[in-house]
């Protein structure tokens, strides 16, 4: 039997990373001069965690790397070092460092272990210094009675035979040991058979080893010795006993050979490169995994079950079918609807992730920053159980980065400037994520200066965004932020620049169906809000047909549908179609004009069965012109731009029970269409 060990670097690749943020979430929540002994108790775990799986794979330089990193957590679990900045910046640089060198062996790339080992250095340092603060508390160990003081370790490791079969390699826990100190070893190969009888999955030998400790190093602890092997401690026979001064004097048969724990590394390593194959790397191309609760997957279970139930029903129906069955095929069809319809949304549902592994990446962003820009701030987390499209969330980040960046850096002001404005000289900047309708909203809001309405027009006019007599209101003054190159920045700092980068922000959360807004208050803050469809592969529809052609409609965005009143519509310049509707004049659009199937842009308002769509968009209202509503249904998106080619106006596409294709309609590029038609026109 062989074991595929790919199967367990995976999890323990993905387990790994999940420690890291464990790591990183509780450095972050220690305050300085302060050592929760739970948190680094938790710390600790989750880094002998790594570097014991490490080990196992063969990646030495993580487990190298983090037992260095473990001494520094032991002395502060032990009470011997308080949690100062220095200590938490350094131990957060290890998370990093830990993480780089794990993502060079998940894409079985080499590990640059320049870094590691300067960083190491730095850790070695802390400890040096931490022994010249100590003063004789070394020496008290010296001090000792010669015959009482341990001299290291005397270990004999006897592997039983399924030992390889659980995926352990007894070289690595023997390397580990090497990490310790000194070692002197002693193979014995008794039970080894003839070649002939040798089975591979099968250890025959069996270790002695002496791990002596080593002069510029903390004596080693039997706890250090037992730590290696837990993870085989049912499947060998293990004993560890102290080496003293009158027993290292005596003969203890020790064999001549040596392993330096360097030549072990380089035969690991000169064995995992040998099995390698060229094209390993563009083969094993990682996959995105979604971590699902079982009550889920258990439902999802159950409704397969209903649809195989009902299936074997109409299969036998369809057997021997006459006419006196129509009335429990159409019940069939019915139960076939229904739980096809309850497994779509138990198989959306698996899709869904709490938005906290958006959230996650930021009390570090925020820790970061406000060192290099000696502010105060913290960061509030808010709704980080609502769930939202795995694929939204991934697509979110970088325009949530942009948002926290530029708060964090030009929203928010220095101590002095917030004492002198009578507020606290510690920042807020708060992410908050909740559901609203059938969209899920994310606001990035700080307590900073807040945004100069007065700044921000001057400066849309000397770009020519604007003209000075135009009559705008804030809102649509702040959103001159998401202008392409827009800044009110003096000086852009490498961080951020107030307007620098939004338009990507804006257009990536555009290509997601959703749309962005600002609001602001000059002295007291600035709120971004980021309105995100639930999920990129289902959406609720209502079809229509207009100039002969079928679309779906967002359901969501449908205010309301009306018959056109040819009274209520007036025309403005540029040709410009206007309809009041309760006090308020609503643009109109032809769908049909905008898409070529009809030339007067004037035609469909002049009908009398004409129907008129309200949809709102970014707290814009707007009418669509259409000829028939068809009905609502569920569709499953498919991708313009993957398929074809990116389209103005519409945001992908979907096939209808009939096998026809039905082009999704885009809001927001509808209206960017409209405003370039009625541009045109204006000019005739």
């Amino acid at each position: 039997m062989s074991i595929d060990l790919e199967q367990f670097k995976q999890i323990f690749f993905e387990e790994s990373f999940e420690g890291l943020e464990t790591m990183e979430t509780g450095l972050l929540s220690m305050k300085d001069g302060e050592t929760d002994l739970d948190i680094v108790n938790d710390i600790f775990r989750a880094a002998h965690s790594i570097k014991g799986g490490s080990a196992t794979f063969g990646f030495n330089a993580v487990a190298s790397f983090t037992h260095v990193m473990e001494g520094l957590l032991d002395e502060m679990r032990e009470g011997k070092r308080q949690a100062d900045p220095d200590v938490i910046n350094i131990l957060l640089e290890s998370v990093d460092e830990i993480s780089s060198l794990m993502t060079a062996y998940q894409n079985q790339e080499e590990p640059n272990v320049e870094q590691a080992q300067l960083l190491q250095k730095k850790l070695e340092n802390i400890f040096s210094a931490g022994d010249d603060e100590a003063g004789g508390v070394n020496t008290s160990t010296a001090d000792q009675g010669e015959e009482n003081r341990c001299l290291g370790w005397h270990v004999e490791f006897a592997p039983h035979d399924n030992l390889l079969l659980t995926g352990n390699d007894p070289l690595l826990m023997l390397a580990e040991l090497g990490y310790l100190g000194e070692m002197s070893m002693q193979m014995h190969d008794e039970k080894l058979p003839a070649f002939a009888d040798m089975d591979p999955e099968v250890c025959y030998l069996k270790w002695i080893v002496d791990v002596l400790n080593a002069t510029d190093h903390d004596p080693i602890e039997e706890e250090q010795i037992t730590e290696i092997f837990e993870w085989v401690e049912d499947e060998c026979d293990l004993n560890i006993t102290g080496i003293y001064p009158e027993r290292k004097s005596e003969d203890r048969r020790l064999g001549d050979r040596r392993i330096e724990s360097e030549q072990t590394d380089r035969r690991q390593a000169d064995r995992r490169e040998g099995a390698r194959r060229p094209t390993d790397k563009a083969a094993t191309a990682q996959p995105t995994n979604i971590r699902v609760d079982t009550n889920r997957i258990d439902a999802l279970i159950d409704m397969v079950g209903e649809l195989v139930i009902t299936q074997s029903m109409l299969g036998q129906l369809g057997e021997d079918f006459e006419i006196s069955k129509l009335g429990r095929l159409r019940e069939g069809l019915e139960e076939l609807q229904r739980n096809s319809r309850e497994i779509q949304e138990a198989v959306m549902k698996v899709r869904m992730q709490p938005i906290s592994f958006a959230f996650n990446r930021f009390p570090r962003m925020v820790h970061d920053l406000s060192q290099k820009l000696d502010k105060k701030i913290r960061l509030e987390l808010v709704g980080e159980d609502t769930e939202m499209d795995k694929t939204v969330m991934e697509k979110i980040n970088d325009p949530l980065v942009h948002l926290v960046r530029n708060s964090l850096d030009h929203g928010l002001e220095g101590p002095e400037e917030r004492l002198a404005a009578g507020k606290d000289e510690e920042g807020t900047v708060c992410l908050k994520a909740f559901h609203q309708g059938g969209s899920i909203v994310v606001e990035v809001s700080d307590d900073g200066r807040g945004l100069d309405r007065d700044r921000l027009f001057a400066k849309g006019v000397e770009r020519g965004l604007i003209k000075e007599t135009d009559v705008l209101s804030d809102e649509q003054v702040y959103m001159l932020l998401f202008a392409a190159g827009f800044s009110t920045a003096e000086q852009l700092s490498d961080i951020s620049g107030r307007g620098v980068g939004l338009d990507v922000v804006r257009r990536n959360i555009e290509s997601l169906g959703g749309n962005t807004d600002v609001r602001s208050t000059l002295g007291e803050g600035t709120v971004f809000t980021i309105r995100l469809p639930l999920t990129l592969a289902v959406l609720d529809g209502q079809l229509l047909k207009a100039g002969g052609q079928t679309y779906v409609l967002p359901l969501n965005a449908i205010i309301e549908s009306l018959q056109v009143d040819a009274a209520s519509v007036s025309t403005l310049a540029g040709d410009t179609k206007m309809y009041l509707l309760r006090d308020a004049y609503i643009p109109m659009i032809s769908l049909s004009m905008l898409f070529g199937t009809t030339l007067s842009p004037s035609s469909d308002s002049n009908k009398t069965d004409t129907l008129l769509i309200i949809v709102e968009w970014a707290d814009k209202c707007i009418g669509l012109l259409v000829d028939e509503l068809l009905g609502q249904q569920q569709v499953v998106i498919k991708s313009l731009e993957t398929n074809y080619q990116r389209v103005a106006g519409l945001s992908g596409a979907t096939i209808l029970g009939d096998g026809t294709v039905s082009l999704i309609l885009d809001i927001s590029g509808l209206i960017e269409m409209s405003a370039k038609v009625h541009e045109g026109i204006a000019q005739q």
